[in-house]
């Protein structure tokens, strides 16, 4: 298995730093605004958006920030007591975003490049994607509420999202950025009502608003990438 050596930022048309700077100057300005600036968070946001551009790429830096970014939001989650989603993302969407990150090398698209193969799914694939996705939401659901999460059911329903979007990641598939817009909206909706409740967690609304608008564009440049790479 070999990492490609390369800087990632030389791949990014003027499209995508385009996306990139905006999603950056939003959720910079609405943490500044917020008057109360978390470490954490700010740096999560940050590192989350600039993950998702490489992701859209299909590039592997993608995945090792979302790695960084899973930790520092597992501890942005703690804070507010989002039990659900710390151990979501610190639980299972960091380990297999390392799953994931390896999957990617294994598989470029020409050697030694850093661009991803992309795969399409077989019906037994999805099948044990969703048989996984309901026991994963069972067992963290009957966590969550040994743990009284607030707001349960939406933080339930993004340990759904989230593997999907994980699962989908790791097999290289290009509806994983489906499956994590699916996961931002559900996200917002968590965001909203804490920030109902300490408004310093409101730029964790503009970063996930972000996160789905990347998100969207990623799914875009991967069903390009497929025509591309012979799959359409």
């Amino acid at each position: 298995m070999h990492f490609p050596l390369h800087n990632p930022f030389r791949t990014l048309s003027r499209r995508d730093w385009a996306l990139w700077l905006t999603s950056l100057t939003v959720v910079a300005v609405t943490n500044l605004m917020s008057g109360q600036v978390h470490p954490a968070t700010v740096l999560g946001t940050l590192v989350g958006v600039t993950a998702l551009i490489f992701m859209a790429r299909g590039d592997v830096w993608g995945q090792i920030l979302t790695i960084v970014f899973a930790i520092l939001y597992g501890v942005t989650s703690w804070q507010f007591r989002y039990w659900g989603e710390m151990i979501t993302y610190l639980g299972m969407s960091l380990p297999m975003a390392a799953m994931a990150a390896a999957a990617w090398l294994r598989n470029p698209y020409q050697e030694g490049e850093p661009e991803v193969a992309i795969h399409r799914l077989s019906r037994s694939e999805w099948l044990w994607g969703c048989v996984l996705a309901v026991f994963t939401t069972v067992l963290f659901g009957w966590v969550l509420h040994l743990l009284d999460t607030p707001n349960l059911f939406w933080s339930t329903l993004s340990v759904t999202t989230s593997f999907f979007a994980a699962y989908l990641t790791w097999r290289r598939a290009s509806w994983y950025a489906v499956a994590y817009a699916a996961n931002d909206v559900v996200l917002i909706i968590l965001w909203i009502l804490a920030a109902l409740e300490d408004i310093s967690f409101a730029p964790m609304i503009a970063c996930f608003a972000m996160f789905l608008i990347n998100d969207l564009y990623a799914f875009i440049c991967w069903k390009k990438r497929e025509k591309r790479q012979g799959l359409a």
